[in-house]
């Protein structure tokens, strides 16, 4: 899985551990046209790397962006408890890698040497800057 340490998210994490993390997921499939949350929803404690194809993130039923293989989406509102800011919606058969809360509170509480606090404030830090360019 050394694509993952590609992803800005995961670039200054071991490789192992990286792959400890995601071997934890889940993955979910969506067909061509579902809605996987809409914008104001509350958080479903979950994020998505997109595996194979696509998604459009709309606003106000605006599209603003279209992420494709290997994106992330909606990693802040899994660590910030944040409302969904938008709705993603599938444009084709879609399959994501999921993480979701569980995962991250499982890990922490196990294995504090394979992801821990300071990793996911880290996570978030580096998320946060990320957005702000």
């Amino acid at each position: 899985m050394s694509w993952l340490n590609k992803l800005k998210i995961f670039a200054w994490i071991e490789e192992s551990v990286v792959n400890k993390l995601v071997d934890n997921c889940s993955e979910e499939n969506f067909n061509a046209w579902d809605t996987i949350f809409n914008e104001w929803e509350a958080s479903n404690w979950k994020w998505y790397i997109i595996k194979n194809w696509s998604v459009d993130i709309k606003i106000k039923w605006q599209k603003i962006a279209e992420l494709n293989t290997w994106d992330i989406f909606w990693e802040i509102a899994l660590l910030n408890e944040e409302e969904r800011t938008a709705t993603v919606i599938a444009n084709t058969e879609l399959n994501v890698i999921v993480l979701d809360i569980n995962n991250l509170i499982e890990m922490i509480n196990n294995d504090e040497n394979t992801i821990n606090k300071e990793i996911l404030r880290r996570m978030e830090e580096n998320l946060e800057n990320s957005y702000k360019k």
